[in-house]
């Protein structure tokens, strides 16, 4: 039996648990990927098979709260955000919880200003060990609340293995997330690692592994994303990949094969297994289901998706790029940016902007069909809360509840 975790009941949707239940009943091999289809009437829902909290997201909001309930009237700090939800990262503060830095490492409060009595959380995407250091030569101990995901820790440990198989490592990410900096961290003191954002930069990087380019031109290519060990003369020999856990799982899977295809160029295709490790192991398992959750949604008619996560987040935004090209797609973080039946508001991934766009629902049809997702780190009531702002705006649908048999 899965794990069940402690968290608020306020992030709970007892509609969208019993949705969730009954397809685990149906198909407990986790094979089935169309959507739940749930017909109010004017508008129809078709909800992802996989989407909301996973099970690091849970771990994390477990610890947060248990480290309120266990050290009243003492300091709270969370190192950064503790997930990519607003909402969540709000009522930490409201209950007296302080954010040390910015989710991209900007310090807030000077750690010169904790104490040794002082409570820490790491969050969710982990922390460098020069971080966890830092804490520990204050007299913190940054163990007594981590929550730092297993799968983000099982790449560590990946990366650890492969780096002392005398593997340099690739680690597919974006290199100011927290999550890629603390891998880049725990890694780099086992082995050489380099990070690449997507195809563009892997392609770039093959181009060095097949001895196309000056190696002086490396470091140029890839300041700051290079470990201090890492020589490129020798490192692009022998490499494995690992990955951020919130990226799309099957851009990793074709970064993978791009570098073991560069390797088999430069050292024959009968010897590649000598360079190149099999890692496909490090993909996290919730980022790949809900992604293969929203394909299979893709292939159902529909009129638009509406995908619900925090505009940060980085697992919540990949799903929104699975839209793209093939319906309307409307990225919003909880029901308020749904201001009526003609106005919505919501992030634009090209300019990473929140922007209003007019006539997005097309109320004079008989049938509106509307598929729906959310990111890991977004809760079910608010994914429960945006279905019934949309059905509101259909004055003669079926309640939520009704309609689901709750």
């Amino acid at each position: 039996m899965a794990k069940q975790f402690n968290i608020p009941r306020s992030y709970r949707s007892d509609i969208i648990g019993q949705i969730k239940k009954r397809r685990s009943a149906e198909d407990s091999r986790k094979e089935q990927l169309h959507g739940t289809v749930v017909d109010l009437g004017p508008v129809v829902f078709h909800i992802a098979r996989f989407f909301g909290f996973c099970y690091g997201v849970e771990n994390a909001i477990e610890i947060a709260y248990r480290a309120l309930e266990e050290n009243p009237g003492k300091r709270i700090f969370l190192l950064s955000e503790m997930i990519h939800n607003p909402h969540v990262n709000s009522d930490l503060v409201s209950r007296g919880v302080r954010f040390l830095q910015t989710a991209e490492g900007d310090q807030l409060i000077p750690f010169a200003e904790l104490r040794a009595d002082d409570v820490v959380i790491i969050p969710a995407f982990g922390t460098t060990r020069e971080m966890f250091e830092a804490l520990k030569a204050l007299g913190i101990n940054p163990q007594s609340y981590n929550a730092t995901c297993p799968f983000v820790e099982k790449v560590w440990k990946r990366g650890k293995q492969l780096a002392q198989q005398g593997y340099s490592i690739v680690i597919h990410g974006k290199h100011t997330h927290e999550e890629t900096r603390a891998t880049f961290s725990h890694i780099q003191i086992d082995g050489p690692s380099v990070v690449v954002r997507d195809k563009e930069e892997t392609e770039r990087l093959t181009q060095y592994i097949r001895a196309e380019l000056p190696l002086e031109q490396f470091s140029i290519d890839f300041a700051g994303r290079y470990s201090a060990n890492f020589d490129p003369a020798y490192h692009l020999t022998r490499m494995g990949v690992v990955n951020q856990t919130t990226m799309l799982a099957e851009e990793t899977r074709e970064i993978s094969l791009m570098v073991r295809d560069a390797l088999a160029v430069r050292f024959g295709a009968e010897v590649v297994g000598e360079h190149y490790a099999d890692t496909r192991d490090t993909l996290c398992y919730a980022t790949s289901e809900n992604q293969r959750a929203m394909k299979g949604l893709l292939q159902e008619e529909a009129d638009l998706a509406v995908i619900v996560g925090g505009y940060n987040s980085s697992n919540t935004s990949h799903l929104v790029e699975l839209c793209e090209g093939k319906l309307p797609a409307f990225y919003v973080k909880d029901a308020d940016e749904i201001v009526s039946a003609d106005e919505i508001r919501h992030l634009d991934l090209a300019t990473k902007r929140v922007v209003s766009s007019r006539g997005w629902l097309p109320t004079q049809r008989e049938k509106v069909h509307i598929l729906i997702s959310a990111g890991a780190s977004c809760p079910d009531a608010m994914v429960e809360s945006v279905i019934s702002k949309i059905s509101s705006l259909y004055p003669s649908s079926l309640g939520l509840s009704q309609a689901v048999g709750g």
